[in-house]
């Protein structure tokens, strides 16, 4: 089967398109034909090398590229009845450590990181599902928010931020959200109450609405302490990029979050769109083959959505 890895690291070029071994689901595992690969930014931090150089993976001859899947069984493993083949599901590989991702024909999972996908939702569509959208759901559970808190989202126009906002509204929070002048009617269209714009100062601008300060934020845009202005002393902050937490200033609890595969998780996030209560947002498809491509389109900015490979 063909499959998108990187042997040395570098820029778009260094995605090879290859031939590798039909992998074999063992117990506790799924293979799943892939229909649709979202494209994030994650996949070119691992292609760069950029997370070796930051301890976060050991080198390797061979790595896979690839974290979102959306595609149906063809095989599982032995004893597993949750799944059988032909079913339609979404999953996610947390791991690095592998030589084969989502970016390929096949991709073995174990059970524990795959649902049901949304019927109502196209395989393109529901590729961009399980990272943005478990990112996003469990950086809310870190906040752990009652329903009327304020919660400022950065980046809210963006494949995190988006759901962000419209996961918080569905939990009964007030959101502010920062985002481009253009995004304004999408972020309210996905429940955000008050909306800033990104060129403002973060902090002026949220304090502005609420005065005080909101009870938490919700950093996807990466602004780091200029998000944590806007915060009420002793709130909360969430990063959603591993080390762009800022310093914990004025008693702010303060959290970085990595995301977990999670099968009940991801099957919350499927029934939610399945209700049409989240919003997919696809910015192009490109077959399997263009992967570098894709890569390059990701690196020039300004996508609404994610890309999407197709074998």
């Amino acid at each position: 089967m063909r499959a998108i890895v990187v042997r040395t690291a570098g820029g778009p070029e260094a995605l090879e398109l290859v031939e590798v071994p039909l992998p074999r689901p063992g117990a506790g595992q799924v293979r799943v034909r892939v229909e649709a690969a979202a494209v994030n930014p994650v996949d070119a931090l691992t292609r760069s090398g950029t997370l070796v150089e930051a301890g976060l993976m050991a080198p390797r001859e061979v790595t896979g590229i690839g974290w979102d899947v959306a595609g149906r069984v063809d095989e599982v493993g032995p004893g597993l009845v949750e799944f059988a083949p032909g079913d339609r599901v979404i999953g996610l590989r947390d791991r690095l450590d592998l030589s084969l991702g989502t970016y390929a024909d096949r991709v073995v999972l174990d059970a524990t990181a795959v649902a049901p996908a949304p019927a109502r939702l196209s395989a393109a569509e529901a590729a961009g599902l399980p990272l943005n959208g478990l990112t996003a759901d469990q950086a809310l559970d870190t906040l752990g928010l009652a329903p009327g808190s304020t919660l400022f989202v950065t980046g809210a126009a963006g494949a995190v931020g988006g759901y962000a906002v419209e996961l918080a509204a569905g939990r009964g929070l007030r959101v502010a959200a920062s985002a481009a002048e253009e995004d304004e009617a999408f972020v309210r269209s996905v429940g955000a109450e008050w909306f800033v714009p990104r060129s403002a100062d973060p902090a002026e601008a949220v304090r502005a609405l609420v005065p005080g300060g909101v009870d938490a934020a919700l950093d996807a845009a990466v602004l780091g302490v200029a998000a944590l202005g806007a915060v009420r002393n002793r709130g909360a902050f969430v990063s959603v990029v591993g080390g762009a937490a800022p310093t914990p200033l004025r008693g702010i609890t303060v959290n970085e979050l990595w995301v977990a595969a999670d099968a009940a998780g991801l099957a919350r996030l499927s029934a939610l769109a399945d209700a049409g209560r989240l919003t997919p947002r696809v910015a192009g498809t490109l077959p399997l083959a263009e992967a570098a491509r894709a890569h390059r389109r990701l690196a020039e900015g300004g996508l609404r959505g994610r890309l999407v490979l197709t074998p």
